[in-house]
């Protein structure tokens, strides 16, 4: 089955940028869907940015990040990405990929985002 490794999560600024990666083994990758979740210290997991499978890619984000941050995918590599610019401190969390489509979703063990305050 899929297997989504996050990395690319650290500390930064408030303004400053970072950039997920997201590798997911397995057959398929191409066919399935990916996003970005993330769960902030005392709140929800909430939807962060979604990219469909085939080759328009289309895309969805959370409203509060819109203009901010960017999802996009390597089907060659097996790798979705999460391009995060004017990161603030609210946008302190643990970042988790998932890929599949129902109830075949792999999540990944997550990555820690923090910006500074």
């Amino acid at each position: 089955q899929m297997q989504p490794v996050e990395s690319g999560g650290g500390l930064v600024q408030p303004g400053g940028s970072l950039r997920l990666s997201c590798v997911a083994s397995g057959s398929r990758f191409s066919m399935k869907g990916a996003g970005w979740h993330r769960q902030a210290p005392g709140k929800q997991r909430e939807l962060v940015a979604v990219i469909s499978s085939g080759s328009g890619a289309g895309t969805n984000y959370a409203e509060f990040v819109k203009g901010r941050f960017a999802i996009s995918r390597d089907n060659a590599k097996n790798t979705v990405y999460l391009q995060m610019n004017s990161l603030k401190p609210e946008d302190t969390a643990v970042y988790y990929c998932s890929v599949g489509n129902g109830a075949s979703t792999q999540w990944g063990q997550g990555t820690q985002v923090t910006v500074s305050s």
